[in-house]
């Protein structure tokens, strides 16, 4: 489902997410690591130029260095995969591509829409080409990129209800709080607060299909986290707290590159996976 879509993050994303995520300079850094202040300006710039100096940036960083220097190398990718019942539309938005995501009940045929890209007529075609009905309209967070085309979507499916997050309002939701709970169809969504990268960012987590499935938004990528635009810190505690503590075989859909496992994260993404070693 997800063979031909790119990894979000590089390496040197991951260090530079990091360095602002922990407020540390490349003066700063190079004082810490003893790393020289050229070697360092390349590793900022994507070149893997030396290993020894990345480990000891890796480490000043809070970042695996093992699973850093494969980012680097580019040995690693998560495995693609496809589950009866979720489609992922991957779409162009500016200079990158940003997610949206029908989830359906394959019995019921009831179906919701998880963030709406920015163009939801592709989503809607499909979902009448497999004879899905939309009721619902799930918001990852109300960042322009994933709910740019909400309106057309709502117009689409008027029978849809469109959620948001309490603590992220949109006009025109229904709003709800951590802890709550939906369905689609037969399918069993509970919602997350993993805010860090927006307030009220959320992650659904969805049980009933052939494996579990949580749609993430920007909380977590395949390899890397989403920036911490509003709390680093909240970011990585809620995505080792509440993302990475569901089963290990749990689909993750996120709001920007490829899909993802929990499992693959905890042992190859250099944010967290120190934490499982």
């Amino acid at each position: 489902m997800n063979a031909s879509i790119p990894l979000e993050d590089f390496f040197e994303d991951l260090i530079a997410k990091s360095m602002r995520g922990h407020h540390i300079s490349e003066s700063e850094l190079v004082e810490k690591t003893g790393v020289p202040r050229d070697i360092l300006a390349r590793l900022c710039r994507g070149e893997f130029c030396d290993e020894t100096a990345l480990v000891k940036v890796a480490k000043a960083l809070s970042l695996d260095p093992r699973t850093l220097t494969m980012a680097a190398s580019k040995v690693w990718r998560p495995r693609s995969v496809t589950l009866d019942g979720l489609a992922l539309f991957n779409m162009p938005y500016r200079d990158m591509h940003v997610n949206a995501y029908l989830v359906w009940d394959p019995t019921s045929l009831t179906g919701a829409v998880f963030d709406t890209g920015t163009d939801s007529s592709v989503i809607t075609a499909q979902a009448a080409e497999l004879g899905v009905r939309i009721e619902s309209i799930f918001l990852t967070h109300t960042h322009n990129d994933h709910l740019a085309d909400l309106d057309r979507l709502k117009s689409a499916a008027p029978g849809a209800t469109a959620y948001a997050n309490r603590a992220e309002p949109w006009p025109g939701t229904q709003l709800f709080s951590e802890g709550s709970s939906f369905t689609i169809g037969a399918l069993r969504v509970k919602a997350f607060t993993t805010s860090g990268h927006s307030k009220g960012g959320t992650t659904y987590f969805i049980e009933g299909l052939s494996r579990p499935l949580a749609v993430v938004g920007d909380a977590l990528f395949a390899g890397s986290m989403g920036g911490g635009m509003v709390s680093f810190a909240d970011a990585w505690k809620n995505n080792r707290e509440k993302i990475l503590t569901l089963p290990d075989d749990t689909l993750l859909a996120p709001g920007h590159g490829p899909l993802s496992s929990v499992g693959e994260e905890k042992r190859n993404n250099p944010f967290f996976s120190a934490e499982f070693a």
